[in-house]
């Protein structure tokens, strides 16, 4: 098949969980046999860094990007209020991408664009217009529930009013595109089953971010002692709130019990906020140079997620690390985790904090808790076996 692949970001280096996503499901397709093309938006926040792309990923890719200004205007968010727009979506409209597609098309002909986001499907129209391949949306996450977590958990009441009108323009938007599309493809069961309750009643599967377990293992190093860590691209406001809870009502309780426990914090796009902050034993790290070795270094990962849609490629890599992972509900949702088997699972700080002190505790415990987790991705997450899903999933369209 011959498939263009749009992403709402580059997916190439990948240095996130969304980033991972697009570009696993890129690299198993190109290994599956099929052609991919892949075209990106390009943003000040998400731009296009070529130096860091090898000259293969471009050749096998025909790696093309389009530079959209999606910055936040005050005056425009303003106005915005005026109209019944989804001010998300709007920011992505473009008509250098647009034209963009106009001209790709003109030189080739696809068996399926796939969509990696909605915020690239304010452009089917002019897929339709241009084209007569199929439409597949793979979807990290449903938006509005993203947007409807963390307006339900603002307090400021300024700002909560403002969320719940963005909340609802979104979600208007994401259930108007559904009829729109040939296929579906999103990454939890629980967010077909979203999909389904809007109304989306073509075809559709969820499948699993996979994971490429054999690329470039870190070399051996000594874990840490009473580590705690937290990874994430730190441009996203769910884990923004998630460190900032941690911190406030977990990270003391931890230490009441043990004291010289260590938490280390990194990720790109780190807020001034977190890099000012000063809390007892907390290390903000920021962006590292490796991910992995970051991960192989420290013992305990925690994900604090409070709000969010998808799944979190960072609890997976991390498992198929062998790290022992603390999360709340909502950060595990859509892995196909056992609760104390290959995971620990805590909602309110003394659980959160219990959970932590235990583990530091218990070394034996940590141990095996690991193996099950390597264990599960191997045996669930492997991407060329998830890949071989979407493949005859798009074949069959």
């Amino acid at each position: 098949m011959k498939i263009l692949q749009l992403c709402q970001r580059p997916p190439f280096p990948p240095i996130d969980g969304g980033a991972i996503g697009m570009n696993n499901v890129t690299m198993g397709l190109l290994e599956l046999g099929h052609e991919v093309k892949v075209l990106t938006i390009a943003t000040d926040k998400h731009p296009v860094q070529l130096t860091k792309i090898p000259k293969d990923y471009l050749e096998k890719t025909s790696f093309e990007s389009v530079h959209i200004d999606t910055s936040i205007r005050v005056k425009d968010a303003f106005f915005n209020l005026f109209d019944d727009d989804s001010y998300n979506i709007k920011r992505f409209i473009s008509v250098d991408f647009e034209n963009k597609l106009i001209e790709i098309f003109a030189k080739k002909n696809y068996d399926i664009v796939l969509m990696e986001s909605l915020y690239v499907t304010p452009y089917i129209d002019t897929i339709r217009k241009h084209s007569k391949a199929k439409i597949v949306l793979r979807s990290p996450n449903v938006e509005y529930k993203i947007w409807e977590r963390v307006t339900k958990n603002t307090v400021n009441p300024l700002k909560k009013p403002y969320l719940s009108v963005l909340t609802k323009r979104l979600k208007a938007y994401e259930k108007s595109i559904l009829p729109l599309l040939d296929g579906l493809i999103p990454v939890t069961k629980e967010d077909l089953d979203i999909f389904r309750h809007l109304g989306y009643d073509g075809k559709g599967f969820s499948v699993p971010t996979g994971i490429i377990t054999n690329s470039n293992p870190p070399a051996s190093i000594a874990e840490e002692e009473k580590s705690v860590f937290h990874i994430a691209s730190m441009n996203w406001m769910p884990n923004v709130e998630a460190v900032e809870w941690f911190l406030k009502n977990v990270w003391d309780l931890v230490l009441k019990e043990i004291p010289d426990a260590k938490f280390y914090l990194a990720g790109r796009d780190m807020p001034q906020s977190l890099l000012q902050h000063k809390q007892k034993n907390v290390s903000v790290v920021g962006e590292v140079p490796d991910a992995k070795t970051f991960y192989a270094s420290k013992k305990i990962m925690v994900v604090p997620i409070l709000s969010g849609s998808g799944m979190r490629v960072k609890i997976v890599e991390g498992m198929a690390m062998g790290k022992v992972i603390v999360s709340t509900k909502i950060g595990a949702e859509g892995i196909f985790y056992t609760p104390n088997k290959n995971i620990l699972i805590a909602d309110t700080p003394e659980e959160f904090a219990d959970q932590i002190i235990f583990c530091l505790r218990h070394p034996e415990f940590c141990n095996d808790l690991s193996r099950e987790a390597k264990e599960l991705i191997e045996k669930e997450y492997d991407n060329i076996a998830i890949c071989k899903k979407i493949s005859s999933f798009l074949e069959a369209l």
